[in-house]
């Protein structure tokens, strides 16, 4: 999916720069034919019809279906939605993940607003000039469904009438022992903090340092690698100390100190060392010191695959977790995030300890870099699937409003997400707030305050 990424890529690219070539030459034609003065007029509207409307990521058609295939246990119902209702074909089962799949159709205003549907008191937002199938989660809302009080309503897209309920029952997982891999520091808070502050056991490891892109400490006086150095130390400390916010006592808390989008060539040459590329940094028992235990990689600090290897079988054995949670390895598409399941996949293959149950989780998309779409406290509908992934079992838990205010604070403590957006985007999120009706919270600056918080977590379940 990847390599259908960079495709889409490339032909947007492309696509962008005839459409700019094309403006400039019309631009040309109306200066010489018409009036010169309105070709800077026309630039600053075209602008800010770029940012109001054409600035998102979308790596499909707004117009193809989602395609999603379910297990075989998983319960299919066939209903219709009937003045604001729905009606099944059956009775409702006993399931904690309801998901139904609707076909939308965008309205004209649809083209300039985020098409959405209103599901009792949740609101599920959807791509602009959508139009097909899409998959809505109702998880959170059985009662309300039961006794026939879930409403249904639209706005800037209509509902299809005819629907199909997907419903799959999970045991609650917060309740087993949990280990939460965690490529980066926040990615633990970012797609499990409703899960972890609420578990019974649970242990976070993360992979890496964070101590890229440092160019926000550089106002310090410091110049680019000492800049790193302090990013990594602080990012480092964030993945120890953030989780108490949710309850993991340090002594739950690992930090590995291998080196940001390092891990894909430490796989493919296992035996040799990866430094980090800003920090100048190669030894990582720099920011090993607070860890509960002692590790493999703690004999001689390389950053190499094997030493990562050795480090997540030991893990594994200490904690003995019945549950890992990780990044989807074909949803999420970031370098670091696909070499730690990785990774995580060869640890459980050759280490002692196998855990029963993997909960994949994507806080990075291949095709749609605003999902969730809508505002924060929103639900999560499924994410775009273009192409068919393997039928896992969704779980898919929802996150009442107090744990959401603390998940926002936690993320609100993450160094990394404390960056000041620039001007270009805060112009662009003006544009889009007076033009496009798009909302972002008061918990935070950073995209992820918007795309996180939500109304449910959604993992999917693989059986080991």
């Amino acid at each position: 999916m990847s390599t259908r990424k960079q495709r889409l890529l490339r032909q947007h690219r492309r696509n962008k720069r005839i459409a700019m070539l094309t403006s400039l030459v019309a631009l040309a034609v109306i200066g010489v034919l018409i009036s010169f003065w309105l070709v800077p007029l026309l630039l600053v509207l075209g602008w800010v019809a770029h940012e109001a409307w054409f600035a998102d990521h979308l790596f499909y058609r707004p117009d193809e279906d989602y395609r999603y295939e379910f297990p075989p246990n998983t319960v299919q119902l066939d209903g219709r939605i009937e003045c604001g209702r729905l009606q099944l074909d059956g009775e409702l089962p006993d399931a904690d993940t309801l998901i139904l799949e609707v076909r939308l159709e965008v309205t004209w205003f649809g083209r300039l607003r985020d098409p959405r549907v209103y599901v009792g008191v949740d609101r599920q937002d959807f791509e602009r000039g959508v139009r097909g199938r899409r998959y809505l989660n109702l998880s959170g809302q059985q009662e309300a469904l039961r006794t026939g009080a879930l409403s249904f309503d639209s706005r800037y897209c209509r509902l299809g009438t005819e629907v199909r309920l997907h419903a799959m029952r999970n045991p609650d997982y917060a309740q087993q022992r949990l280990m939460i891999i965690a490529p980066h520091a926040d990615d633990a808070e970012l797609a499990a903090f409703g899960l972890y502050s609420h578990a019974r056991d649970v242990s976070i490891v993360t992979l890496t340092q964070g101590e890229i892109e440092a160019d926000n400490y550089r106002r310090l006086g410091l110049d680019s690698a000492e800049a790193a150095r302090l990013k990594g130390r602080l990012r480092a400390w964030d993945s120890l100390a953030v989780p108490l916010w949710g309850g993991v006592t340090q002594q739950h808390c690992v930090q590995l100190g291998y080196y940001c989008l390092q891990l894909s060539a430490m796989e493919t040459l296992p035996e040799q060392a990866f430094g980090s590329r800003e920090s100048g940094e190669a030894d990582m028992r720099s920011v090993r010191m607070h860890n509960p235990l002692q590790l493999p990689g703690d004999l001689d600090g390389l950053p190499t695959w094997l030493n990562l290897q050795a480090d997540l079988r030991t893990l594994l054995a200490y904690f003995r977790p019945e549950v890992v949670v990780t990044p989807h390895p074909d949803l999420d598409p970031h370098a670091d995030h696909v070499a730690s399941t990785r990774a995580l996949f060869q640890a459980i293959e050759e280490g002692e300890w196998k855990p029963e149950t993997l909960l994949f989780y994507a806080n990075h998309l291949h095709d749609n870099d605003r999902w969730p779409m809508g505002p924060a406290g929103g639900g999560i509908p499924l994410p775009p699937a273009i192409e068919p992934l393997p039928a896992d079992r969704l779980w898919s838990p929802a996150v009442n409003a107090e744990t959401r205010l603390d998940k926002a604070m936690a993320l609100a403590m993450q160094h990394d997400l404390q960056v000041p957006l620039p001007l270009k985007k805060r112009l662009r999120r003006i544009i889009q707030r007076v033009l496009a009706g798009r909302r972002w919270p008061a918990t935070g600056d950073d995209e992820f305050f918007r795309k996180a918080v939500r109304r449910h977590e959604l993992f999917w379940v693989r059986k080991l």
